[in-house]
């Protein structure tokens, strides 16, 4: 079964740091262009990143710019997540799929071979 599995959620203080990993099960990273999304409770699923298969393009929703970062080790098969300065709302179940990676992360529907997601909680 073709999916992603995503890791490194936890809990975190405001202003803290976590890097999320999003490895492939059944098949090979280097090829796709990778997206990050989240969603929080009660919420529809946002695109928060994206990045070319070569590595080369990113793109960043508003909200994140400045504090989070995606890259990848096509070696180690696996797409990841720097957060900083984390905030509160940044409280979410934080996703990876394959899909595209153009001007902007793409609609929820453009994406595909989800994982289990992995819990990121901020606060005090």
């Amino acid at each position: 079964q073709l999916q992603l599995v995503e890791s490194g959620g936890g809990l975190v203080q405001p202003g803290g740091s976590l890097r999320l990993s999003c490895a492939a099960s059944g098949f090979t990273l280097n090829y796709y262009a990778i997206a990050w999304f989240r969603q929080a409770p009660g919420k529809e699923r946002e695109g928060v990143s994206c990045i070319s298969s070569s590595g080369g393009s990113t793109n960043y929703a508003d909200s994140v710019k400045g504090r989070f970062t995606i890259s990848r080790d096509n070696a180690k098969n696996t797409v990841y997540l720097q957060m900083n300065s984390l905030r509160p709302e940044d409280t979410a179940v934080y996703y990876c799929g394959v899909g595209p990676c153009g001007l902007r992360v793409g609609d929820r529907s453009e994406y595909r071979y989800w994982g289990q997601g992995t819990q990121v909680t901020v606060s005090s």
